[in-house]
């Protein structure tokens, strides 16, 4: 169960969400000792800002990494949002101080091939972020860089939770072998909880946090990611059970 800790989220979606370093970390060791196994996180600026800044992504990793095992792996986002354009997240990535164990690329935006090879040559494994609605699935399978990801994370934008089941069949059958790498599945907003069953029926690796959604499977406002992680867990486990 990877952790997704905040996302671009910001301080208008409540006091909850993580914001600062310290914040952050706090969050992931209640997180890590509910169950998440993984972590993945937006590094902010003190004004709330995603950024690859190589001082403010130090201190987020530092924190995390004072207050949970080694053992959990933490990675962070390369979303074009946090530094527009390809080469001066290019440049971001080659300027980094300390390095997260793995970072995501979404494979739809423009120069994703060009940043993923900056992280493979840091030795950041990549996390390839495929969106449903977008190019991604076709990019991803044509890309030589495919057989080298770590895994691949199909991420159901689709928030309809009527819809983001066949949204996410749609996605994996795109996704076609997906280079023999593993399978990150989840959804967001109010298609998190049913993309996250269907994982856990599908057998698939997932993930949950305030970044995808605000809400536990009851529709009532989540106090914590530690929260999250915890129903995730059971969600997913009850989920693979029907299966079985």
């Amino acid at each position: 169960m990877q952790l997704c800790v905040n996302g671009a989220r910001t301080s208008a979606d409540g006091a909850v969400v993580p914001l600062s370093p310290e914040a952050v970390a706090d969050s992931v060791a209640e997180a890590v000792a509910a169950g998440a196994t993984d972590v993945h996180v937006h590094p902010k600026t003190p004004c709330g800002r995603d950024t690859l800044s190589p001082r403010v992504l130090a201190a987020t990793l530092e924190a995390i990494r004072a207050r949970v095992p080694a053992s959990v792996p933490v990675g962070v986002t390369t979303g074009a949002w946090a530094e527009p354009g390809p080469a001066a997240r290019v440049a971001r990535i080659r300027s980094w101080t300390a390095l997260p164990d793995h970072a995501s690329v979404n494979w739809h935006e423009p120069g994703a091939e060009e940043v993923a090879a900056a992280l493979i040559e840091r030795g950041v494994a990549v996390e390839a972020g495929i969106w449903s609605g977008t190019e991604g699935a076709a990019l991803f399978r044509r890309s030589p860089l495919g057989p080298r990801v770590l895994r691949v994370l199909a991420e159901v934008t689709d928030p309809d939770p009527a819809a983001a089941r066949d949204s996410a069949h749609a996605l994996l059958a795109r996704l076609g072998t997906a280079h023999g790498r593993p399978v990150l599945l989840h959804g967001e907003e109010g298609g998190a909880w049913p993309v996250l069953r269907l994982a856990g029926r599908l057998g698939l690796a997932t993930r949950i946090g305030l970044e995808d959604t605000l809400r536990l499977p009851d529709g009532c406002r989540a106090a914590s990611n530690a929260e999250l992680v915890t129903a995730g867990t059971r969600e997913w486990a009850a989920a693979r059970r029907g299966h079985d």
